[in-house]
Formats: structure tokens, C-alpha cells, sequence
């Protein structure tokens, strides 16, 4: 059978992440970047990063035959890349963990500014949580701390394996840690006792929020941007007392996922892909929102172009603004 290849894009609030598969499920090329405020920017940057990196491998553009989106701007990116399937990152995460390890029932997975986990029995995901109101113990406050103590964020979890004597650290809430950390820096206590004092801390507040009433089985998978700090593995290790498995893709298993699932669909609605192509870099997009004040909702809709084009607009409730086709026609008239 000839190679195929798959294409998924993860776009969350603080990275963007694209992983390229073939049709045997082998991980090609992924991609890593911040997202820093800017989606389809980041996304379009993501995509010329990866096809130069396929260029140096293959020589050549390689044709994609499915492409999927998630994470949080799932479908923002959708629309950008012309993805076949756009899903959810608890499906995108659990199929990525799956195709790692089959016999994973446990998921840990703390991104930019959110943390899930994700329950995962005989190859099904049957139980999730998720924590998207609070940013402790997810990577931006990670960042965040880690600028405040002029300390480059590879080092922290570095810091925190020195550490014999680990402070206490209030971890329930961002403001709440901060404070208690510039507090205990006032007091003269030592860099790494702190830093590992706050990886504990951040561990106990995930477990009793994110994992609260979770029946946490092994083998436990720990993916995300935040499964790269030693000193939160670490923490997670003492407090389970269990073994964390880190995948060699941890940081871009959403993108893995996407993938996978793009292959999924293509299989179960074989077609020719709706992926716009390598050129989606060069492309020329747009967006903007107006509030709907045809009925006492007030809907913030959000449209999108592609190159002057109207290919996308969501947001209304009653649906009246989801039709595109008499509008896109008589764009295609004046372009």
C-alpha cells in the first residue's frame, strides 16, 4: 500500500502543536510553538515550519490525505487548515495515549492554562475531568513564577530534585502561592526548597480538584507542556506512589491525536481531504465579530476569510447567520 500521511493541529491557549503520521500510525515530524495570542497566526506559522521540515526530509511537498483539529480553538483551526474531522482534546488525548501504550488507564494532562485527566479502561475513556477556572499548576503560572525568579523555566524542575527540605507552599490558588513564595523567599528560605515546595503543593491541588474522587490506576501517562518539568513528575511520583510514564511525544499528543483521528475518518468516509495545502502559510485571513441584534439574545457571531473569501461564521444561536452560500457566491463573483 502507498504511504499516507495525516496531519493534526492542537491550538491552546499558550502552544500550537503539529504532528504528522503515516497510515502505520509512526510519528513523522511534530512541531512545538507558542500560540502567544495569535491562533491563525501561529497555526500558519506552524504549518510552514512543518513543511520545511518535510521538505528537508522527503525533498518535496508531500500530499496529506486527512487533517484533524483540537484543543481549545479547535474550530478556529478547522476552518484555517481545512480539517476533515475537529474534535475535542479528551478524545484527541486519549487516542494519542492509546496508540502509545494500550494498556494505559491513566491520564494526566496539564497544558498552558488548563489540567485534565482522564480515566481510561480496556482501551475506553470512561470518566474525565477537566479544570479550566484556576491556572495553578498549569504552564503559564510555571512561566509565570519562573520570570519572577529570573530562573529559565528547563531549570525549575531542575531545582526542585536538589531540594531535601521542601517548604510549604498554598496551593489552591495562584495569588494565594505567590504570595506565600515571595513570603517564604523573605523569610530566607532557599531557592529549591521552595520550588520544590510549590511542585508538592501544585500536585496536591491538581489531585484534589482535577482527580478528586478519580480511581488513579496504573500504568499512568503524564503528556502535556508541563510533563517536562522533572520537579511536577517528581511530585506526582511521591504523592501516587506510583510510576509516571512519559511519552517521548508528551508535548504534542494532542496533535498526535488529531492525526490519528483524521486517519479514523478518512478510512470510515474515504474522500478526497478538505486541507487546504502547504500554501495556508501564504494565505490571507481575516476575522472579526458584530453582535446580532436581530432578537433579544444578542449573539457575538465571528466570520472568517479566507483571501477576502467568507468561509466560516459561528456564534449565532438560531442559526440564520451559519449560511454562507449566497454570500460566498457573490464574493467569488468580485474576486
Amino acid at each position: 500500500m502507498q504511504k499516507q500521511y495525516f496531519i493534526g493541529v492542537d491550538v491552546g491557549s499558550i502552544s500550537t502543536n503539529v504532528a504528522l503520521i503515516d497510515n502505520e500510525r509512526n510519528i513523522i515530524e511534530s512541531v512545538y510553538i507558542r500560540t502567544e495570542g495569535k491562533p491563525i497566526n501561529s497555526v500558519q506559522r506552524g504549518i510552514r515550519i512543518m513543511r520545511e521540515k518535510l521538505n528537508t526530509l522527503f525533498g518535496e511537498d508531500i500530499n496529506i490525505h486527512g487533517a484533524g483539529a483540537t484543543g481549545s480553538a479547535r474550530q478556529l483551526t478547522g476552518v484555517v487548515i481545512g480539517a476533515d474531522v475537529v474534535k475535542n482534546e479528551i478524545t484527541a488525548h486519549s487516542l494519542a495515549a492509546l496508540h502509545v501504550r494500550k494498556d494505559v488507564q491513566t491520564v494526566i494532562e496539564i497544558g498552558g492554562q488548563d489540567s485534565k485527566i482522564i480515566i481510561l479502561r480496556n482501551g475506553v475513556a470512561v470518566d474525565f475531568a477537566m479544570n479550566t477556572v484556576c491556572a495553578a499548576g498549569t504552564g503559564s503560572f510555571l512561566d509565570q513564577q519562573a520570570r519572577r525568579l529570573k530562573i529559565p523555566i528547563e531549570d525549575f524542575g531542575g531545582l526542585a530534585i536538589q531540594s531535601d527540605e521542601p517548604v510549604s507552599i498554598a496551593g489552591r490558588c495562584t495569588v494565594f502561592a505567590e504570595s506565600d513564595m515571595i513570603h517564604k523567599t523573605q523569610l530566607g528560605h532557599a531557592i529549591p526548597d521552595i520550588i520544590r515546595g510549590l511542585c508538592e503543593a501544585l500536585v496536591r491541588n491538581y489531585l484534589n480538584n482535577v482527580g478528586k474522587g478519580k480511581e488513579i490506576l496504573e500504568p499512568i501517562m503524564f503528556q502535556g507542556g508541563v510533563a517536562a518539568n522533572i520537579g511536577i513528575r517528581e511530585a506526582f511520583k511521591r504523592e501516587l506512589k506510583k510510576e509516571i510514564y512519559i511519552p517521548k511525544h508528551y508535548d504534542v499528543m494532542g496533535a498526535i491525536g488529531a492525526a490519528i483521528l483524521a486517519q479514523e475518518e478518512m478510512e470510515v468516509n474515504p474522500r478526497q481531504s478538505e486541507f487546504y495545502g502547504w500554501d495556508i502559510p501564504e494565505m490571507k485571513f481575516e476575522s472579526k465579530g458584530f453582535e446580532c441584534k436581530d432578537c433579544p439574545n444578542h449573539c457575538e457571531v465571528v466570520e472568517i476569510k479566507q483571501n477576502g473569501i467568507l468561509i466560516a461564521r459561528w456564534g449565532s444561536r438560531c442559526g440564520k447567520w451559519d449560511d454562507l452560500l449566497v454570500e460566498r457566491k457573490v464574493a467569488e463573483m468580485h474576486s
